[in-house]
């Protein structure tokens, strides 16, 4: 079986790589920006960072920013009626997971109008054209949308997640500056950062994982551990740096690989928790992260010792299963060091049924290394009950 690897086409990299944003756009001959952010990004004036430089290189732009910190289909179909409204003819997305997920699938649907029902772009979707040419410019350290073949979305009808798989909708250039992450609070830093964390670790463990992305998923588990508490420390202090430029690479190279082998059952589990009680994903995925290392360990245990190494843990004298166990307790210390809660207080006994069936139909499960089924499910669910 062939591996295959999908990465952007071109990705910028440090403090002040918006600059190279016009540039990027006129040498391609396009005439129109559709800009697509979040309404907090364009409150607090981070947008208005590449806004101005589209301005400055006389570039025309429309905004689309009505989006939510989940985004739903509406988003997404309201998105595509105001990109062909703008006659736009290519996209920057500026924002977190929600504004890039929304761009990916505005992009999807306008250079593929037989997927309008954005529904059927759930799973693998069959989409012949690429998306319209997107610039992905993250201003959180953890999604790494701006790289990933994958999206998320949210159907508020049916109260689920879908995720959205398709190598036709990777952003063709990334820019990752850190200084368009200097506004995020110290939470939104720790949510993300351990949104990082988990792809990492998921994406070492899956079933998918191999010599390429382990190189990548390793040195991300390392520059998380080493960076993260710094940059919230930063986010608490407003001062600069080296934690968030740290954590800007780190989440970058994680998704290089998750985004190409797949998940597991924390990010399955995640994504219900935020379709059902609007869980900030990366708390989400952070509650739940050392419960699937436990729960996956019996079939994992020397890649868990590999994780306790990276995470800076000396493991010398200790056999795979204290290895493991000892990269379990890091990934806890540093869970908590950042101030991640530890219980989803809207979980009820009724609704756990639901839940459980939920997670095992995400498109994230089959990835894990280890099966599970109703029952087990519903008693990772408990682990995080008041």
């Amino acid at each position: 079986m062939a591996n295959r690897i999908v990465l952007n086409t071109i990705s910028y990299h440090g403090s002040g790589a918006i600059k190279e944003i016009p540039g990027e756009i006129t040498r391609r001959g396009f005439k129109k920006v559709f800009v697509c952010t979040d309404p907090d990004l364009v409150k607090f004036g981070v947008a208005a960072k590449v806004t101005d430089l589209l301005d400055e290189a006389g570039i025309a732009w429309s905004m689309y920013s009505e989006i939510k910190p989940n985004p739903t289909i509406k988003n997404v179909t309201d998105g595509v009626e105001a990109f062909k409204a703008a006659e736009a003819d290519c996209i920057v997305t500026i924002g977190g997971g929600s504004a890039m997920d929304t761009a990916k699938a505005v992009g999807i649907i306008v250079n593929n109008p037989e997927f309008a029902d954005v529904r059927s772009l759930e799973g693998v979707a069959p989409t012949k054209n690429h998306a319209v040419f997107t610039i992905a410019v993250p201003t959180t350290a953890g999604t790494a949308a701006e790289v990933t073949i994958n999206y998320v979305i949210t159907d508020p009808e049916k109260v689920r997640k879908f995720v959205c798989v398709d190598t036709n909708d990777a952003p063709e250039v990334a820019v990752v500056d850190p200084d368009m992450m200097a506004t995020m609070p110290a939470g939104l830093t720790a949510a993300t950062g351990m949104d990082a964390l988990t792809h990492a670790i998921e994406g070492y463990t899956t079933r998918g994982a191999w010599e390429l992305t382990d190189m990548f998923h390793l040195k991300a588990i390392e520059l998380i551990a080493k960076n993260l508490r710094d940059a919230v420390a930063e986010a608490k202090s407003g001062q600069p740096g080296s934690g968030r430029e740290g954590m800007a690479l780190a989440q970058y190279i994680a998704g290089m690989g998750f985004s190409n082998v797949g998940l597991g059952i924390d990010h399955a589990m995640a994504h219900t928790l935020s379709a059902h009680y609007d869980t900030p994903h990366g708390v989400a995925c952070a509650m739940l992260l050392p419960i699937a290392m436990e729960f996956n360990k019996p079939v994992v245990a020397e890649r868990l010792a590999d994780v306790a190494v990276a995470m800076g843990v000396d493991t010398t004298g200790m056999t795979a299963d204290e290895a493991a166990d000892a990269a379990i307790a890091a990934v806890r210390q540093l869970s908590a060091d950042v101030d991640i809660p530890t219980v989803c207080e809207a979980i009820t006994e009724d609704e756990l049924d639901q839940i459980a069936d939920d997670a095992l139909a995400d498109a994230c499960y089959p990835g894990n290394p280890r099966d599970a089924d109703h029952a087990t499910v519903v008693e990772l669910f408990r682990k995080i009950m008041k």
